[in-house]
């Protein structure tokens, strides 16, 4: 145990080490790079995954079939188009039904919104009556604005009359399940995290370090509640009472948010803060269905065209390289830390 401890403390300043070398190459780097005051454009990729799944198909029976069987299948599926493309109406004018799929995998500030909004826009562009969307997502939650806007972004589905499905198969928690609950149709994994439909506000205070130090703090502010609690200036209890007043009415309005757009929901009984896993989520009525994403694709590919949306900004090589690093140092700080839990409670 001892060995974990010292190898952890060698291991954080090796890490500390790490990243003040990534901010010194990031620093060289953007100095050497020309200055760009506009913002680097982005570009709309389209993939179709209904080709993907079908080539798939293909290359597994390819593989595991003996020669015969393999080309009675081709002829079988040759058939098979040529039935289908008899039976399919002549006129151009009527395009099959398509399923475009979404990615957003959300942070603290929902930054992922920015992709969001090009990704949604470029369908919403395209779209035609029988299109749904399939949005996979991914969030813990993050900042109460941030995630409003990202959960008005699907609500621009909803307005067009765009079926919007959302699936979960890790994580959908507080500002995540603002955004979920837009949806006309919710899935979920068996054991992902649903719900935690809270609000939560929490700083540090460091007057009596300060104080300790001979520091003095001064802060000046026109209105009683322009600052409530603060970091660094003694907390009183009239600022305290008014902070946990405005939790409570955000807290109300996400109550308010989840009950419009579920109003069959029990929101006293889910709004507590808690979270569920899907097949107890089910039975509270947070989602609709407990399957994973996958399977969902699976399903649509068989009778609609599945096309993946994704908007990408190429982001120069300054930007890039800090945060390849940082990613690096962060997962291998991860993977030690679970060594050592896993030590410590299971071994």
């Amino acid at each position: 145990m001892e060995f974990l401890i010292e190898y952890g403390l060698f291991l954080a300043k090796a890490v500390t080490l790490v990243i003040a070398i990534i901010v010194i190459i990031g620093a060289i780097v953007s100095a050497g790079s020309k200055s760009k005051s506009q913002q680097h454009p982005g570009s709309i990729t389209i993939t179709n995954l209904s080709e993907e799944l079908s080539e798939l198909e293909t290359d597994m029976r390819k593989e595991i079939m003996d020669k015969e069987a393999f080309k009675q299948f081709q002829k079988a599926q040759k058939q098979s188009h040529k039935q289908q493309a008899k039976e399919e109406p002549q006129s151009t004018d009527v395009a099959s039904e398509r399923l475009f799929v979404v990615d957003f995998n959300g942070d603290v500030q929902a930054s992922a919104v920015e992709n969001l909004r090009e990704e949604l826009s470029a369908i919403i562009g395209v779209a035609e009556q029988g299109d749904e969307v399939l949005v996979r997502l991914e969030s813990p939650g993050g900042m109460v604005h941030s995630y409003g806007l990202a959960a008005s972004q699907l609500q621009r589905l909803k307005s067009r009359g765009i079926k919007l499905n959302v699936a979960v198969d890790e994580v959908a928690a507080s500002g995540g399940y603002m955004m979920a609950c837009v949806a006309d149709r919710i899935y979920s994994a068996p054991f992902a995290i649903i719900g935690s439909i809270g609000v939560l506000g929490q700083l540090p205070n460091f007057s009596r370090l300060l104080k300790q130090n001979k520091v003095d703090f001064e802060q000046h502010t026109a209105g009683e509640f322009k600052r409530t609690l603060t970091m660094f200036g003694e907390n009183t209890d009239k600022a305290r009472e008014k902070f946990k007043e405005d939790l409570e009415n955000t807290h109300q309005l996400f109550k308010a948010f989840i009950t419009e757009n579920r109003p069959e929901l029990d929101i006293d009984r889910v709004a507590t803060g808690e979270h569920w896993y899907g097949r107890e989520a089910l039975e509270l009525g947070l989602v609709d269905q407990v399957i994973t994403s996958d399977d969902i694709i699976l399903k649509a590919a068989k009778d609609k065209t599945v096309f993946k949306v994704k908007y990408e900004i190429k982001k120069p090589l300054s930007e890039r390289l800090p945060i390849s690093l940082l990613k690096a140092s962060h997962n291998a700080l991860l993977n030690l830390w679970y060594r050592g839990e896993s030590q410590k409670f299971y071994k």
